[in-house]
């Protein structure tokens, strides 16, 4: 494994816990579709209604130029979109589903006890994501 591979690994592992911390339940992790691979797929189970929640995890070492948010161009994003929606289909849900981002930055990378998590919900809210 890289250096990068073994970060993003961590930073994966750092994720989850967070979202189970928030009494969600993991469906999934590295689910691979043909547009991509889905990082973590959670239930948000404190919804009302229950929602699915695709959580596209990004890690990037303090003092790089771009944020892990930063980070995701419009090539990523409508890979998340696509491989959501095929998830989504295959799953055959109905419900309402949302794609959440959770960034981890490293404010040391030679300590894995230095890193801030961020997490911005629904991405995607307000976008005309149907096409």
């Amino acid at each position: 494994m890289t250096e990068a591979q073994v970060l993003g690994k961590f930073a994966e592992d750092i994720a989850a816990e967070y979202v189970l911390s928030l009494g969600w339940k993991i469906l999934a992790r590295n689910f691979r579709l043909q547009y991509g691979e889905l990082d973590i797929i959670a239930t948000d189970t404190k919804s009302n209604p229950e929602e699915i929640v695709i959580i596209e995890v990004r890690c990037r070492t303090l003092g790089q130029i771009q944020s892990p948010f930063d980070s995701i161009g419009p090539k990523k994003l409508n890979s998340l979109i696509k491989s959501s929606r095929e998830f989504i289909n295959q799953i055959e849900w109905d419900g309402f589903w949302r794609i959440d981002v959770i960034g981890v930055t490293m404010k040391d990378k030679d300590s894995r006890d230095a890193w801030e998590l961020e997490h911005i919900r629904d991405i995607t809210a307000g976008m005309n994501v149907l096409s």
